[in-house]
């Protein structure tokens, strides 16, 4: 404590911003919590930047953050001793005097080409010197380079600049230097020299910590620790000096405070707090994850210091308000609390009286005899409401109702009552927005291009009368608003101007997304008090009609189809305001007009508004005929559909937002022409020709019927009405559906109306075309609306079952826009060719299949990751193919055009290619069992698709995974943990709920290992979760490597802790002080203990459960002993017990190995470990580690013994550390999953045989049912009396199908199926979840079969992932080899120096520009283990793969989790 020194370095060039305040808090936060030391430093280094006026701006904005450094330094303070340590550099020849011009030596360091002065000899450099610090004209064209490496990876390390020469004045030192020293290299000087111990930096700065930490050991200096974080990256912000004063300078904003800018003033000016900032950085904390953010989050932060304090006041806008006329309430005034939940707030004046006002808004959602609280008076009831001639609300009269206390079901309201002893305060509320439209701007975009200039948006509001009272800067709630700050005090009337100036108000973000509500606290629709109804005389004009004859409506009809189409194109809108992200407001005006123009149509005409059908009831829409509408229709109509497919693709290769923009807005464009032309909207597979208008019958009427009673009955539900009212609507419901079924003679389907009586008939590929298309906006709509699961399900069905159709009819893929070509019209690729070409119907059909097959090749390469210039030449192939049949036939390859044969040839190929999961889903289907030689015949009755007596209704579920193993690891990987009820989600990010399934695996490795460790001695104990932040630091070098992880209390209750308490990251600091209390003589060693227990990393990584936890589960061992054979004795012994937890209970192989000196644990003297191997990432896991401390925690702690050969002398115990983590549940789960889900080791299985009883069907007696579940607990009481892990599934409403899925997705190693017949015959069928494999076994030896069989599955797991391990772990020796085998998805073993500095230029050399997976950590390989069995031997001066120095081990690297 009290030894941090930490510094905060602003270049004197302008305003301070959020992002240096997060850099001046973070340092702040640090000196604080470690009683360390701040030192301010201006970095005034380069003199055309430096300006006083600047200096004085930082200090306040530094001032304002609260901060306090304990010292102020500058740069220039130390331009002496930089001078100096620079000639000692030119003098050491490790620095030259450059003449190339500064172009040429930028090209030439990015070519790393070396300059002609590189070599020049130390006395021409110190000549050249000279004529720099005189500040000659010659000296102005020259620099001082490091001489470092010119063939580096990293450009900071090409001979960087470190002096140059500028004869300006300095603001502090005048003329008497000529050259000034680049901040590279001054930084780390001024850091050392200043006692600067941890140097926090950006990691933008990361390439340059290499050059840092040179200049450092080049000039002999004390070492200061880099820690790096991550800069803050805000949506729809700039924080470039450049472009924040052209915004300036524009006068676009008010100027460097103005509310909207980044800058410190204006963040505070906007209401930010600084105690609200602070929490938000401190939160953040040193994470180096690099992210773009929301503005939300730090409002959220601020929200939670602002929202206790704040007083609670009322304003009104100006010219909305609405006065209520309250006769018999009594000009009073009342003192009530400025804030409902806390009273030290203060009170303030509330006056009372016959006349209030109210907001027009919440006017307008109020009804007659309606009773309405109004907030600190109580509950009034409305008496009248008076409208003027237009019908907006002029005023209200309303009476007291004070005696009725029942506020739950009111609206609640805001008011200020009118008198003249407290007249309003006038006001003005102002509203920012984001000055840069898009949220992150592209390197080579130009902001100005994304300026929003209508940022600001003012409303002049009445005022509570004790807003007079406030001052600039006090914070405050306007009720049912939001926050603001004050920016302006009220001013009285001027005797200069005769006018009283307005109370200026700022809205304060409060991180919600929503708009805070500003009338009426219930959903009102102001439609619902206004209701229009179709007149009788209306109905009465429209003639009847004769079923499936359309009858010609009357003129006035017509106003069902205008409206119609206003819907329509209100609908437009809407969208295209969306794509374009409009402001909030404007998006939702849209949506208010739309909603209310749908309203008003389903008032007209009875019926909901359906997209692409016209309504039925009151109009029809004109037959459209192929003649009316021409070629110019159809023309267009094909247009459209071409640009939806543009569009469709933009997205869905995440084309530029601008790029999607246009090519929607062309879209919307080409749409309103369609339908300008052939007044009609445009509909996916309906060609303008074929558009036919619905007739409308008695059956379509009763359809109608149905549906709005349904839409009834939802909305009583959603409303919560009585259950006799909803019981009442649901009964009307029902006999309305059965008389549809007796009518139609088909069940109602919504979205399906009845097929009429005498439709005109179109081709029937085309009617089934139209079909698909309807059921597909039918899903769409469902979903859109979160409609309940199983109604999506069915609608989906009944969709997948419409395009099987289609494809079997037309013999092609149904696609969007593309309907089907009718019989006459189906050319063989030959015909389809231009007249003048000679290419037979043979030859064209050859060069089809060539291309078809050609394209296969290509995808199958893909998907097996084949190496890319494989893959190209297949591409390249296939596009050759292409252009030789469009040379050919005149015509583009089209896929759909492919000939019946080869359509047949491929549904074999795939039903040959049927998944192990789907032949064992269709096992219990007749004719699939029957085919099977061992599988009972009982089992054929199964799963028929029906559900079957005794068994209850079938449930449709997705139970299965969506997603393959090899096509999306981790969303495979999220779908197997939890559809697997291993885990359950949580609302803290990084924590999760382990479930029984897989806490019984946890148990199971607990039994074992305890069990062990045990015989060694060990003895299990608890510590406390929490350490003391003395403890945690006394150990330095061991807690800098948890220190961003750490999570720390500061807080109890409301009472901030004198001192924060950490929760352990490891339990080192925790248990050694007590160690060292027992610990006194040898007598007292070896000390052994280990504890179960949970620790917290609160990494800011991202989070994969088991993975990469916040909190997670583990063993922890801490020994004790007298010498240093007995510690290294027990890593091993450790390390051996590790390794049979992974071996033998999770049959998955393990490498054995020591950490080099970069991964070992931090303050350890070395580290051994187990490292596993996920082949379907190509990465490599960390198992578990064994770490032999020395004796550096025993000195640390004083942890010390009387050695009896050495009287009177102390000695420091030998320490080992060791753990395991539920991380291995995650390995186990990645290492034997398959596409049908968990793979269970029988060993750690708590369900090792799941009994399922087959065969019940309807002519199954119950005495046989009865004896087929007894038989089920027979087999289950013979297996548990035999020491196997069983269940039986005798659930009655689930399927055996279904449950043969469920179990498999569980992992369970073995299924036992009996049935009736298998009952007969004194068998059961047994299924190998590992490998499907169906066996036919004999009942007498069911216990010593199903217990051979688990060993032989467990044997079989290690046996298949120790292939795949071998298979997978190679030995490079070069660079090459090594790039190669690692590109392939392969952990290698190289010749390795050791050293860290190679260690990180390995892992930079070979990092990827993007991830193999989403969310797996970007990086190159890192070192595993030096494996104690390597795969080859060193030969005799061998070079490290670096090519630098010799290697010394043969080490295993591979990217890693």
């Amino acid at each position: 404590m009290g030894k941090v020194v930490v510094r905060f370095p602003p270049e004197a060039s302008g305003y301070l911003h959020i992002g240096h305040a997060k850099a001046a808090l973070l340092n702040q936060h640090y000196q604080v919590t470690f009683k360390g030391k701040l030192i301010m430093r201006f970095d005034d280094t380069n003199p055309e930047k430096e300006k006083e006026d600047f200096e004085k701006v930082i200090l306040e904005d530094v001032s304002m953050l609260n901060i306090k450094p304990d010292q102020f330094t500058y740069t220039s303070d130390h331009f002496d001793t930089i001078m100096k340590f620079a000639e000692n550099l030119i003098k050491e020849g490790r620095a030259y005097v450059d003449d190339t011009p500064p172009e040429q030596m930028k090209q030439d360091r990015e070519q790393r080409i070396e300059s002609k002065n590189r070599s020049n000899s130390v006395e021409k450099n110190l000549h050249m010197w000279e004529d720099m610090k005189k500040g000659t004209d010659y000296g102005q064209t020259c620099c001082l380079r490091a001489k470092i490496d010119m063939n580096s990876n990293n450009g900071c390390m090409r001979d960087p600049t470190i002096y140059r020469c500028k004869n300006e004045a300095h603001p502090r030192t005048g003329t008497k230097y000529k050259i000034y020293p680049t901040y590279d290299f001054a930084c780390p000087i001024v850091d050392s020299v200043e006692g600067v111990t941890h140097a926090l930096r950006t990691t933008e700065y990361h390439d340059r910590d290499e050059q840092f930490y040179w200049f450092i050991d080049a000039l002999g200096i004390r070492k200061p620790y880099i820690w790096e974080y991550s800069r803050l990256n805000l949506n729809n912000t700039v924080l470039s000096k450049r472009k924040l004063t052209w915004f300036v300078d524009q006068g676009l904003v008010d100027g460097w405070d103005d509310p909207r800018f980044p800058t410190v003033r204006g963040v505070l000016r906007r209401g930010m707090t600084v105690e609200g900032l602070k929490q938000f950085i401190a939160a953040q904390g040193g994470s180096r994850s690099v992210v773009n953010m929301e503005w939300d989050k730090i409002w959220a932060f601020n929200k939670k210091v602002i929202d206790p304090v704040a007083p609670r006041f009322t304003a009104l806008l100006q010219d909305e308000a609405v006065v209520v006329n309250v006769p018999e309430a009594q000009e009073e005034e009342k003192h009530v609390a400025k804030h409902p939940k806390n009273a030290d707030v203060g009170t303030k004046s509330v006056w009372y009286g016959p006349k209030v006002l109210i907001d027009g808004a919440d006017a307008e959602t109020l009804s007659e005899g309606e009773m309405v609280t109004f907030i600190n008076w109580g509950n009034l009831n409305i008496i009248k409401i008076n409208r003027n001639a237009q019908g907006k609300i002029v005023s209200l009269d309303a009476k007291l109702n004070l005696a009725n206390k029942d506020y739950k079901k009111t609206t609640k309201i805001t008011w200020l009552a009118e008198t003249a002893q407290a007249p309003f305060t006038p006001a003005i509320c102002v509203n920012y927005e984001h000055l840069i439209t898009k949220p992150v701007l592209g390197r080579d975009e130009d902001f100005k291009t994304f300026v929003n200039r209508n940022s600001k948006q003012e409303e002049c509001m009445l005022g509570d009368p004790c807003l007079k009272d406030l001052k600039k800067g006090d914070i405050i709630q306007l009720q049912r608003r939001g926050f603001y700050i004050c920016d302006q005090p009220y001013e009285p009337v001027s005797p200069y101007s005769c006018k009283e100036s307005p109370c200026i108000l700022i809205y304060i973000p409060d991180g919600h997304t929503k708009e805070m509500p500003t009338s009426g606290s219930k959903e009102k629709s102001k439609a619902s008090t206004t209701k229009k109804t179709v007149s009788a005389e209306t109905c009465e004009a429209i003639p009847a009609t004769d079923v499936g004859l359309p009858s010609t409506p009357p003129a006035s009809a017509s106003n069902p189809l205008e409206l119609f189409q206003k819907v329509a194109a209100q609908g437009d809108v809407v969208r295209d305001l969306k794509v374009k992200k409009a402001p909030k407001s404007e998006v939702d005006a849209a949506v208010q007009h739309l909603l209310s123009l749908k309203t008003d149509y389903k008032q007209m005409t009875g019926q909901e508004y359906k997209p692409g059908n016209p309504p039925a009831k009151l109009c029809a829409p004109p037959t459209l005929s192929g003649s009316s509408i021409g070629t110019d229709g159809r023309s267009l109509y094909d247009k459209v559909s071409q640009q939806g497919e543009v569009v469709r693709k933009l997205k869905s290769e995440k084309a530029p937002k601008d790029q999607v923009d246009a090519a929607v807005k062309t879209l919307l464009a080409l749409k309103t022409e369609y339908k300008e032309k052939t007044g009609q909207e445009y509909k996916p597979g309906v060609p303008p020709a074929l558009a036919e208008p619905p007739t409308l019958t008695s059956d379509v009427d009763l359809y109608n019927k149905v549906t709005e009673q349904g839409d009834r009955v939802r909305k009583l539900k959603a409303e919560k009405a009585a259950k006799d009212q909803v019981d009442a609507a649901v009964k009307t419901l029902l006999a309305l559906k059965a008389e549809y079924i007796e009518k139609t003679g088909q069940e109602y389907k919504p979205g399906n109306p009845p097929v009429l009586s005498h439709p005109t008939e179109p081709t029937s590929d085309v009617d089934l075309y139209n079909k698909v298309t309807e059921q597909g906006d039918r899903v769409r709509k469902l979903k859109a609306e979160k409609a309940p699961k199983e109604e999506v399900d069915k609608a989906v069905k009944q969709l997948l079952s419409l395009k099987s159709e289609y494809k079997e009819k037309t013999g092609q893929e149904y696609k969007p826009g593309t309907p089907p070509t009718p019989a006459s019209q189906t050319l063989t690729p030959a015909v389809q060719a231009d007249s003048g070409t000679h290419l037979s119907d043979a030859e064209a059909t050859a060069l089809f299949n060539k291309i078809t097959t050609q394209g296969d090749e290509v995808r199958k390469l893909k998907s097996e990751k084949a190496p890319k210039d494989k893959i190209d030449a297949a591409v390249n192939e296939l596009l050759q193919l292409k252009a030789k049949y469009k040379t050919l036939t005149g015509t583009d390859y089209k896929p759909v055009t492919t000939e019946v044969h080869d359509k047949e040839k491929k549904k074999q190929d795939k039903s040959e290619k049927l998944s192990k999961s789907d032949k064992q889903n269709k096992s219990a289907k007749s004719g699939d069992i029957n085919k099977k030689k061992n599988l009972p015949e009982d089992i054929e009755a199964v799963d028929s698709g029906e559900p079957v007596e005794g068994q209850g209704p079938k449930k449709q579920t997705r139970l299965g995974l969506e997603t393959a193993k090899e096509e999306n690891l981790s969303d495979w990987y999220s779908q197997v943990i939890t559809k697997s009820e291993m885990i359950e989600y949580y609302d803290v990010s990084g924590c999760y709920v382990l479930r029984p399934w897989a806490f019984a695996i946890w148990e199971a490795i607990k039994d074992f290992f305890d069990a062990e460790i045990k015989k060694l001695g060990v003895q299990n104990c608890y510590f406390p979760m929490f350490v003391s932040q003395a403890a945690l630091e006394k150990e330095k070098s061991h807690i800098a490597d948890f220190a961003p992880e750490v999570a720390w209390v500061t807080r109890s209750g409301k009472t901030e802790l004198a001192e924060p308490i950490a929760v352990r990251p490891t339990s080192e600091t925790v248990m050694y002080p007590a160690y060292a209390k027992w610990v006194q003589s040898h007598r007292d060693l070896p000390l052994k203990l280990n504890q179960w227990c949970n620790v917290v990393r609160w990494e800011f990584k991202h989070p994969q459960p088991f993975l990469r936890t916040r909190e997670f589960l583990w063993q922890e061992g801490h020994t004790a002993f007298a010498t240093y054979e007995e510690a290294a004795e027990e890593v091993l012994q450790i390390l051996d017990l590790y390794a049979r937890v992974y071996e033998e209970l999770l049959a998955i192989p393990v490498v054995k190995g020591r950490k080099t000196e970069k991964e070992k644990f931090a303050g350890g003297d070395y580290t051994t470990t187990i490292e596993a191997f996920i082949s379907a990432s190509g990465r490599a896991i960390q198992g578990a580690t064994s770490h032999h401390l020395g004796q550096n925690f025993s000195k640390m702690f004083e942890i010390v013994f009387e050695d009896p050969k050495r009287p009177g002398e102390k000695q420091f115990a030998f320490q080992n550390s060791w753990g395991l983590t539920t991380r291995s549940i995650g390995v186990m789960t990645m290492v034997h999953g398959d596409n049908m889900g968990l793979v269970l080791p029988p060993r750690v299985a708590s369900v090792q045989v799941i009994i399922i009883p087959c065969g019940i069907t309807n002519a199954l007696s119950e005495e046989d049912k009865e004896a087929l579940m007894n038989k089920c607990n027979q087999y289950l009481q013979r297996l548990l009396n035999a020491g196997v892990r069983t269940q039986a599934d005798l659930r009655d409403n689930y399927s055996p199908g279904w449950k043969f899925n469920h179990w498999e997705l569980k992992g369970v190693p073995i299924r036992l199926e009996v049935g009736p017949r298998d009952m007969k015959k004194t068998q059961f069928v047994a299924v190998r979840r590992d490998t499907g494999e169906k066996l036919t076994l004999p009942e007498k030896d069911a216990e010593i079969k199903l217990k051979s069989l688990l060993e032989e599955i467990q044997a079989n797991l290690y046996n298949k992932a120790s292939k795949d391990l071998k298979e997978n772990m190679a030995v490079a020796k070069t660079m090459e080899e090594f790039q190669k085998e690692l590109d392939s998805g392969k952990i290698v073993q190289i010749p390795f120096c050791g050293e860290i500095e190679c260690e990180d230029w390995i892992k930079k050399t070979t990092a990827r520009e993007q991830d193999l997976e989403p969310g797996a950590p970007s990086m190159g390989a890192k070192s595993l283990c030096i494996p104690f069995s390597p795969l080859c031997k060193l030969q005799s001066g061998e070079m490290c793969i670096s090519g630098k120095e010799p290697a010394k081990f043969c080490t295993l690297f591979g990217r890693s989790y």
